[in-house]
């Protein structure tokens, strides 16, 4: 049986991952600094945390279920209380990247974040169906990677982040250097900036008159549609000419020609290092 240490246990990340992890065949121990997150977890799980001190020398795994502004301090403290071979196991490629991880050969580190529900799950029930964020009931995929360590050791971790963000479909394995790639520079710098501006728009028809039930109906309507004809979930589908034209005059307006900078490693890197 593997021990397993969750750090931040009463997190938000912590909790989500608790409950998924508590009543598996892995020997859980949890650790919280915080009185309060303390009661929050031990109320709702029946949980009594435990010190890093006591918890982490006898872990094979060791979860860091806290903020990348604290992944630094943490691992600083915990890790060099872990035991040779076990495993650090990093949910953000941020920290691991910006050199938040104490060096010590002897250990691995490893990394793996959910992608979310996909706007095309289709999913029954409204457990599954409300549950945008993953972990609970909707399918979804994630990214893993080695960050330190013997190849080997990739599939035992690999199952652990499977049951962590349970139910996973797909589990892609990618570099660490990846997975910065993909967060924070796709999916936040690129694509939270987009979505935010979406909703500026929006915002912007309703200042001018539009109803807004029908403008948020009419523009997420087309937003799905748009996904589909672009991501090809519709074999054979394409923009209209007029749909083509109207794109060709508005992304020189909205984007800058130099908008692709922002995956470049070096300003990855920027994004990084401003996160943590």
């Amino acid at each position: 049986m593997k021990k397993v240490t969750l750090l931040g246990a009463g997190g938000k990340m912590g909790m989500r991952i608790a409950a998924n992890l508590k009543d598996t065949a892995y020997q859980m121990t949890y650790v919280e600094v915080s009185d309060e997150a303390k009661e929050r977890v031990e109320s709702k799980y029946g949980i009594t945390c435990t010190s890093a001190e006591e918890a982490v020398p006898e872990a094979d795994y060791v979860i860091m279920a806290v903020p990348d502004i604290y992944i630094k301090k943490v691992a600083d403290s915990t890790v060099p209380l872990m035991k040779s071979g076990a495993t650090a196991f990093c949910l953000d490629p941020a920290a691991p990247l910006a050199g938040a991880l104490p060096e010590r050969a002897d250990v691995n580190y490893f990394a793996s974040h959910p992608a979310h529900p996909s706007v095309f799950n289709w999913e029954p029930g409204e457990e599954a169906h409300f549950d945008f964020f993953g972990g609970i009931a909707a399918k979804q995929v994630i990214v893993c990677a080695i960050i330190q360590g013997e190849e080997s050791s990739y599939k035992e971790s690999e199952e652990l982040a499977k049951i962590m963000y349970a139910p996973v479909t797909v589990s892609h394995k990618i570099t660490i250097e990846q997975m910065g790639i993909l967060e924070p520079a796709l999916s936040e710098t690129f694509g939270a900036a987009v979505v935010s501006v979406m909703k500026e728009a929006v915002d912007t028809v309703v200042e001018k008159g539009v109803p807004k039930d029908a403008a948020y109906d009419f523009f997420l309507g087309h937003i799905n549609i748009e996904l589909a004809l672009l991501f090809d979930k519709l074999p054979g589908g394409k923009f209209s000419d007029a749909a083509l034209k109207a794109i060709e005059l508005g992304k020189p307006i909205i984007f800058k020609e130099n908008w692709k900078d922002i995956f470049e490693w070096d300003h990855v890197m920027k994004q990084i290092k401003a996160i943590t």
